[in-house]
């Protein structure tokens, strides 16, 4: 076998060998990447106490909201009560004039 050809069966097996390393790598390179990722992105989504406290302070303040509503609600409710009141009395109140301006002059007549 000649020399010339010796050396291309060797050349040819080396860039191979080479060549599968090389690939052989980036697959394991990959890989490795794609693991770190998943775990990553596993570890994120599991911050279950996290979660829950907030959930729970959600809850919480969502309850506050409720109750600062009924408050609100039975404010306004008083308020329009007061009002309507206050005209009921006012109105009164000129009833109660008109009577006592008709009883003086009814015991003006009189006497």
């Amino acid at each position: 076998m000649p020399i010339a050809n010796l050396v291309m069966v060797i050349a040819l097996v080396a860039s191979t060998v080479f060549g599968y390393s090389s690939l052989t790598n980036r697959i394991t390179s990959l890989e490795t990447n794609d693991t770190l990722m998943e775990s990553d992105l596993l570890k994120k989504a599991q911050q279950e106490p996290k979660n829950l406290e907030i959930f729970m302070l959600i809850e919480h303040n969502s309850k506050i909201l409720e109750k600062h509503q009924e408050l609100l609600d039975e404010n306004i409710h008083s308020q329009v009560m007061i009002k309507n009141l206050e005209k009921d009395l006012e109105e009164a109140e000129e009833k109660i004039e008109y009577l006592l301006n008709i009883t003086r002059k009814l015991n003006g007549n009189s006497n």
